[in-house]
């Protein structure tokens, strides 16, 4: 007789400590590359204990294999908290050392004991519930919105904290520094014409976050019916995506307006990749969506606006990606001013 998939599960999770500890003190591995590329074996192997433990079994719900994992990489997380808090030694340092320095901070490990406890016995319940056709989601939301708020803690807290990665700034003289901030907006071309781009990305953003929101305006009825229905798609990712953009990169857009005018928002040099990174992500997901043979040909960009709509998202995606550029091969503009006659690197170093 077969123990409970669920069971299988939490046998698979137990090996995370075995795991953990050969890889501190028998492979005792020391760079970061090995290291992702022994985590990224180990989950590998998890995958296929995983996929082994429900051969037997047909339909397999998809949301069970990722379950499965995370409930493994919760065990990780449960046997750094107690590491940190003294309770077993020799298991994290290799990892804490090369890999995320960050969890050894209070934040980090109330963080890993949820995950070691509450979200470890929550997905074995879901994953009970799942094999026994019953519904479970109610309990997929909670895990989901439980996931969701602490990485938006913690990603954002490891990039500005002390153990986010430093940009290394190049070596700019004071004088040069000063005679490019003292440049107006009107007399730097380039900078000019990325914030009436800019703009023009914050007028589609909004234009489109009504589309969305039910405006009974004619233009934006005329948009969604003749140019890009897929915003209503009843598959509500399309909706989601432009309240994303309305609530938050509505914002950022406005902030780096005022950079591009602003001498010394060094900030700017680090969030305009950010912020690139994340709408080529989206944009390429939501052009791709809009074309794709499996959503229905009625939510389709129509083929007599197919270059409009394209080439609208497609800039959407685009000037996010010049900006970042701009501010990457020119960051001068961008930099904190230093005493007269001192590099940048001299004043870091001071």
């Amino acid at each position: 007789m077969r123990p409970p998939v669920e069971v299988s599960v939490f046998l698979i999770s137990l090996l995370a400590p075995g795991v953990l500890y050969t890889l501190n003190n028998v492979i005792a591995l020391q760079e970061p590359l090995p290291i992702l590329g022994v985590g990224l074996v180990v989950l590998g192997s998890v995958l296929i204990l995983v996929l082994l433990s429900v051969r037997h079994k047909t339909n397999v719900d998809p949301l069970y294999y990722a379950f499965a994992e995370f409930s493994f990489t919760n065990t990780v997380g449960l046997t750094n908290a107690l590491e940190q808090d003294g309770f077993i030694s020799g298991f994290m340092g290799f990892y804490l050392r090369m890999g995320e320095p960050h969890l050894s901070t209070a934040y980090a490990i109330m963080m890993s004991y949820w995950e070691g406890v509450f979200h470890f016995v929550l997905l074995l319940v879901i994953i009970h519930r799942m094999f026994n056709g019953k519904s479970y989601r109610s309990l997929g939301l909670l895990w989901a919105g439980s996931s969701i708020a602490h990485q938006i803690v913690l990603i954002p807290g490891v990039v500005v904290g002390k153990y986010g990665r430093h940009r290394e700034m190049p070596i700019v003289t004071a004088d040069k520094i000063a005679a490019e901030q003292k440049k107006s907006l009107l007399t730097r071309p380039v900078d000019l014409l990325l914030s009436l781009l800019l703009m023009g990305a914050m007028v589609f953003s909004v234009f489109r976050g009504f589309v969305v929101l039910d405006c009974p305006l004619d233009t934006c009825f005329t948009y969604i019916y003749q140019y890009e229905p897929y915003l209503k798609d009843p598959v509500g990712f399309p909706r989601v995506t432009m309240m994303v953009y309305l609530f938050y990169a509505l914002p950022l857009l406005t902030v780096f307006i005022y950079g591009l005018k602003t001498p010394g928002c060094s900030w700017m040099l680090d969030w305009t990749i950010f912020f690139a990174g994340a709408m080529a992500q989206t944009q390429w997901c939501h052009i791709g969506a809009s074309l794709h043979s499996r959503t229905p040909f009625t939510y389709r960009v129509p083929a007599d606006k197919w270059w409009p709509v394209i080439t609208l998202n497609v800039l959407l995606a685009a000037v996010p990606a010049l900006l970042a550029l701009r501010c990457h091969f020119s960051p001068t503009f961008f930099m904190k001013p230093v005493p007269k006659g001192q590099t940048n690197s001299e004043k870091k170093k001071n």
